[in-house]
């Protein structure tokens, strides 16, 4: 097998929504983490690119058909105001890092729900047909009218060329490995090219940062809370199409503040 340890000696790790995680040990080396699901190698390509922007990630150890090795990091997760500081300060090394366009090479999924990462110009329509509207598209009608209607004049509510950001694309404290008040990781990358906010948003759908966050990550555009809550909207979906109808307030909630 690709990690050279026996089956039962592998062990399940919190977490693994949508994918198999288990810890792999090892007697020669450190422990590693094997990851199961179907797009293993775009997860590890999505690594290295992040790794390539200076953002500290697992290093990939190996890749072999629908399992991904990759290095195992340890977290302590104390998220002290020292800690958000650090992971302020990295993002936004990452986002400063852009594309040419919006959008990345290929697709990628969470769990059942597609991301349509075709490139474009056009920021708007991206968001609002290849995030939205596309999550959508499998709800009952009426999300989906009320997505539909809000796609329609997204153009109203969104700036047409932001910088095509590097993103994580699914940026929340469980995906942020901390230890001794540093950003250790940033695991379970989604990554492509878009507007740095989108980010910004999925960290506090969640959560709530430390100021020593917003102070290390620097200005923002004025307008970026009102467009937050357009940006959480598409995580709010994922959850909707996911994990039921526990997240349709949520889902409510974030349509009836944007007006739609």
């Amino acid at each position: 097998m690709l990690t050279g340890v026996d089956a039962d000696r592998l062990q399940r790790l919190y977490g693994g929504d949508l994918s198999e995680v288990l810890l792999v040990p090892r007697p020669d080396a450190g422990p590693a983490v094997a990851k199961g699901g179907p797009a293993a190698g775009t997860e590890a390509q999505m690594l290295r690119a992040l790794a390539e922007a200076g953002v500290p990630v697992p290093a990939v150890e190996a890749e072999y058909g629908d399992v991904l090795l990759i290095e195992h990091v340890e977290a302590d997760e104390a998220f002290t105001p020292r800690a958000w500081a650090d992971v302020g300060a990295r993002v936004r090394a990452m986002h400063a890092h852009l594309g040419e366009s919006y959008g990345w090479p290929v697709d990628y999924a969470f769990g059942s729900v597609r991301l349509d990462n075709r490139p474009g110009d056009d920021w708007p329509r991206f968001w609002g047909e290849q995030r939205l509207v596309e999550t959508a598209a499998l709800l009952d009608r009426p999300w989906r009218e009320r997505v539909e209607k809000l796609a329609g004049r997204i153009g109203e509510l969104l700036p047409a060329r932001p910088p095509a950001a590097l993103l994580h694309g699914d940026l929340w404290a469980g995906n942020m490995l901390v230890k001794d008040g540093r950003l250790a990781a940033l695991i379970d990358p989604a990554c492509y090219y878009g507007d740095a906010e989108v980010d910004l948003a999925m960290i506090c759908l969640f959560g709530r940062p430390d100021a020593s966050f917003w102070d290390a990550y620097g200005s923002l555009e004025p307008g970026w809370r009102e467009r937050r809550t357009v940006y959480q909207l598409f995580p709010a979906l994922v959850h909707l199409r996911l994990f039921g109808a526990s997240y349709g307030a949520l889902a409510d909630r974030l349509l009836s503040e944007i007006g739609a």
